[in-house]
């Protein structure tokens, strides 16, 4: 099935490292982009300022969206009560709820690859999508509940659901710091752009209803710890950032 190009594209967190690639990249690419967000989502004027706890505000923001990308949530280990539980699982439960009312065709899921955690260290590689999870801590089992709720609604309901198990895109000076210290994270390096033209090419492709796990990550340096084949074959998708190209500036 291929999306109506008129109708918007709804993008939570779309203040984020990752969420602000993705407005870029599909607002240049000519799609209707509406970001939705804590705080003020730059470059684009059709936002809304709000939290995902907010299921009214949630969704108000999914109305007449043909397309969500869920970013939005606490995007490392914190406080379980209070960061996890209500951004992560609560704020997943309104984002698909939400786009379930406004009868939303595809939905992307930012899952992680700290689901991943200790295969990355011991192996096998390449780490494929279909191999038992070992989640590093509360944050990433938050996001296997992501992509296990992804997958419930996609039959349930007949969507297309991809839940992405997204490299490490650093957010600050420091993080970009700490992963070119280790030879992993130049293995599993995200870049803000190969994150912009994947849900590019994400949006463009012609695609049943149904539920894919993929890992999307820049090219490695050292060793493939991610296997990218099925997101290639899918989507027809290759990243073109290699560590430590398509680093932007942070601000």
């Amino acid at each position: 099935m291929l999306l109506d190009r008129h109708a918007p594209v709804l993008v939570t967190g779309s203040a984020g490292r990752i969420g602000r690639a993705a407005v870029a990249a599909l607002s240049a690419a000519g799609w209707r982009v509406r970001g939705f967000d804590c705080v003020p989502t730059p470059g684009i004027a059709d936002f809304m300022v709000g939290n995902l706890t907010d299921f009214s505000a949630v969704r108000q923001a999914a109305q007449g969206a043909g397309a969500v990308i869920h970013l939005g949530a606490t995007p490392d280990d914190d406080d379980f009560m209070t960061r996890l539980l209500p951004n992560n699982l609560i704020g997943l439960h309104h984002v698909l709820e939400a786009a379930r009312e406004a009868d939303v065709k595809r939905i992307f899921l930012a899952s992680t690859g700290q689901v991943n955690w200790w295969q990355q260290f011991d192996g096998p590689w390449p780490n494929r999508p279909d191999d038992p999870v070992t989640p590093r801590h509360w944050y990433a089992v938050t996001k296997v509940a992501a992509e296990a709720a992804g997958k419930a609604y996609a039959k349930s309901f007949g969507m297309t659901v991809l839940a992405l198990r997204l490299g490490w895109c650093p957010r600050t000076a420091e993080q970009a710091a700490e992963l070119d210290s280790l030879p992993r994270g130049h293995d599993t390096y995200l870049s803000p752009g190969d994150a912009g033209r994947f849900f590019v090419r994400a949006l463009t492709a012609d695609l049943p209803p149904g539920f894919w796990t993929l890992f999307v990550a820049s090219r490695p340096v050292h060793q493939v710890i991610f296997d990218l084949e099925p997101t290639k074959q899918l989507l027809g998708w290759e990243p073109q950032d290699q560590w430590p190209h398509g680093l932007e500036t942070f601000s």
